[in-house]
């Protein structure tokens, strides 16, 4: 009998860039991505707190929903209300199963009337996709853009500056999209980011991300890998799928209720609601470790609860972390306690975000843009025809 051989990781376009600047590689959801830069965790972290940082997110997934039915499936499928979002907007929210589980965290971008590009997590983008297919009927076409696509974030309080130098138009505002040129090339320049700072991501043609990185690293950006996004949207409280989410989870407990809007009929609606309406055992609360320490995953709160996600905080010295206790113990200013092999920390329970956002350094953009009457959702057409 014949043994399987092992599936290599994927790479992204921009993997003979994380190479060629010593990143440390490795398996992540079965992409060889960069953890961090022989600069190191802390430094790329305090780059995005107090400069910026740019990250390759090429390997989260892109799926395009296009058509006049295109508003229906997004709307059987994300928990927020998709119709509030304008031709240029953007907007987060969760793919649920019928009981209210989470199955993935999203971004949903209105590239035209009906032309809308959903971002997903890269682990579930198989799963996600697998999902649109099986809801879409007639008037809608499903394309996937996830090998055709990258995807870069620049983030941080100059952030702003270094891409507003190389666009060819004003940049957009927080959860808004533009189609402009950044270094040259036609993208879709995004408001959004996952650091808890001011900054953009870019979604451009795959073939186009390695001199569009050169171009932003040259300007200033300091590379960061997955190592210093993660202690990033800790500190900002934001959800990691897997982690802080599951399918074992449903929106309230998580803190997320209000990206929820049941009078959609999304699929889990009716237990949202439920939930909603009758309360939560369990809630995820934001902590800080209080005499040294840092609990992890898996760490259990003594009388109930479990760590989801922590880490040391760069930026406040400190172990912090979420965590699902029981509802009567969230209150900011709670006590926890948290078994760390075996020894126990105290913590507590500390007010979302735990680091807050600083102002942009300049919102300085590029040149005008030349006024086209043509939509959004021409930039990606063009950049994956």
């Amino acid at each position: 009998m014949t043994a399987s051989l092992p599936t290599m990781p994927r790479r992204t376009p921009l993997y003979e860039r994380h190479r060629a600047a010593g990143a440390k590689l490795v398996d992540f959801a079965g992409w060889e991505m960069p953890i961090e830069y022989p600069t190191g965790l802390r430094a790329e972290h305090n780059a995005v707190r107090q400069a910026c940082g740019i990250f390759d997110v090429s390997h989260m997934g892109q799926i395009e929903s296009v058509g006049p039915s295109a508003l229906g499936l997004l709307q059987r499928l994300t928990s927020n209300d998709v119709s509030a979002i304008a031709v240029g907007g953007a907007q987060y929210g969760l793919l649920c199963e019928a009981d209210g589980g989470v199955l993935d965290d999203l971004f949903t971008y209105r590239l035209a009337e009906e032309r809308y590009l959903t971002v997903t997590n890269a682990s579930r983008y198989e799963h996600d996709l697998g999902r649109f297919e099986a809801q879409a009927g007639d008037g809608v076409e499903l394309l996937d853009r996830r090998d055709e696509l990258a995807m870069l974030a620049v983030q941080g309080p100059g952030a702003r500056a270094i891409v507003g130098r190389l666009a060819s138009g004003e940049l957009p505002q927080r959860m808004q999209v533009t189609e402009q040129q950044v270094a040259g090339c036609k993208m879709l320049v995004c408001g959004t980011g996952y650091t808890g700072e001011d900054g953009v991501e870019l979604i451009c043609a795959a073939a186009d991300a390695p001199g569009v990185w050169d171009e932003l690293v040259g300007g200033g950006a300091m590379p960061a890998g997955l190592g210093a996004r993660d202690t990033l949207r800790l500190e900002a409280c934001f959800h990691l799928y897997g982690h802080d989410l599951s399918p074992e989870r449903n929106p309230i407990e998580a803190g997320l209720g209000w990206c929820c809007r049941e009078q959609t009929g999304f699929i889990g609606s009716e237990a949202v609601a439920r939930a909603r309406a009758r309360g939560v055992s369990e809630k995820l609360v934001a902590f800080a470790i209080e005499g040294g320490g840092i609990a992890r995953e898996g760490n259990p709160v003594v009388d109930g609860g479990i760590v989801s996600s922590g880490t040391l905080s760069p930026t406040l010295g400190i172990g912090v972390g979420l965590a699902y206790v029981p509802s009567e113990r969230s209150g900011i200013g709670e006590r926890l306690q948290i078994d760390v092999r075996g020894r126990v920390r105290e913590a507590l329970v500390k007010a979302k975000p735990l680091v807050a956002k600083k102002p942009s350094l300049s919102a300085v953009s590029g040149a005008a843009l030349d006024v086209v009457d043509v939509p959004i959702s021409s930039a990606i057409a063009r950049v994956c025809a």
